[in-house]
């Protein structure tokens, strides 16, 4: 299994997608677009995902734009696993 598929299970067990995330690509939009996708189930989702891949997230890295996207949030801990986060 691949980042990309493995961010697709983090976000569907964090947001209780119930499977729908299979659908998901890296263009589709997730802040703002997804209404479970709010305050308390991003810290889920940052949670998650730290614990998932044994990663954890500055402060200075997290923002709106890194939510943006399946894509983008995927590009997000790909940086983080190389050892080159920005």
């Amino acid at each position: 299994m691949n980042v990309y598929e493995q961010v697709l299970r983090v976000l569907d067990d964090a947001l209780s997608l119930q499977g729908r995330s299979v659908a998901f690509d890296r263009g589709t939009p997730l802040l703002g677009a997804l209404p479970e996708l709010d305050s308390m189930a991003v810290l889920a989702l940052i949670g998650g995902l730290e614990d998932h891949f044994g990663i954890a997230f500055s402060d200075e890295v997290l923002n709106a734009d890194v939510f943006a996207t399946v894509g983008t949030l995927t590009s997000l801990v790909e940086q983080h696993l190389s050892g080159h986060p920005t």
